[in-house]
């Protein structure tokens, strides 16, 4: 029997950027970009576990073996029971910076996808992980996708400095692709740490930043 958890969480019930300024510090540095409301209404900060989230694809931080292991990885498969295993034997491993994807079986999510972050600080192979991710979302037309803080912990990445580049690229990619950018309906940063939560909340407005006046869909004058 493919049985679900009962306490899912739905995309409905988190709040996207737009409608969370009012938590997030305010910014403390020149700001890159201009606010872009397609971002904002479709970009979220969630603290908890994402096995539970109701969702195309969640993001599970692999190692090159694609055969289990601790942490997310672990939380990951346990959930989705033995059919993940199955399914993630037959891929052959998955080099570092890059992503494949699987069903989600017992998960409420339909996919998970799995990508391989360094061990240490790698600046080009964490942003390959985020990029490959989102790739493989527009190839298979998800338009909603979940991702964890990929490499840090026991990978050793600086948990600022790896959100710097998560956001970064995510960022980048959204603005290279801004006509699927708009197909999407939500991109969730799942944290678990608190620790990694005050990270996100000081990052995201310095990123995707608030508008300052109200007006129509898109990038603000």
């Amino acid at each position: 029997m493919n049985k679900k958890p009962t306490n899912i969480v739905t995309t409905k019930q988190i709040p996207t950027l737009s409608e969370s300024y009012s938590k997030f510090p305010k910014p403390t540095k020149e700001l890159e970009h201009a606010p872009d409301r397609i971002f904002n209404d479709r970009i979220s900060l969630w603290q908890g576990d994402m096995t539970i989230l109701e969702i195309d694809a969640i993001v599970n931080a692999a190692n090159e073996s694609l055969l289990g292991g601790g942490g997310i990885d672990g939380a990951i498969h346990r959930a989705a029971g033995r059919e993940l295993l199955a399914e993630c034997r037959k891929l052959n491993g998955c080099p570092t910076g890059r992503s494949k994807i699987t069903k989600g079986y017992k998960l409420p999510a339909r996919f998970v996808i799995h990508t391989v972050g360094p061990q240490g600080e790698y600046k080009d192979k964490l942003a390959g992980c985020y990029k490959s991710v989102l790739d493989i979302v527009k190839e298979k037309e998800l338009t909603t996708v979940a991702f964890c803080c990929v490499s840090t912990g026991i990978y050793g990445y600086d948990n600022l400095k790896a959100a710097n580049v998560a956001l970064e690229t995510v960022g980048n990619w959204l603005r290279e692709n801004y006509e699927y950018s708009k197909r999407m309906e939500r991109i969730v940063f799942c944290t678990f740490l608190d620790k990694d939560l005050k990270i996100y909340e000081k990052l995201l407005p310095e990123y995707f930043p608030k508008p300052c006046t109200d007006g129509a869909e898109g990038t603000d004058s």
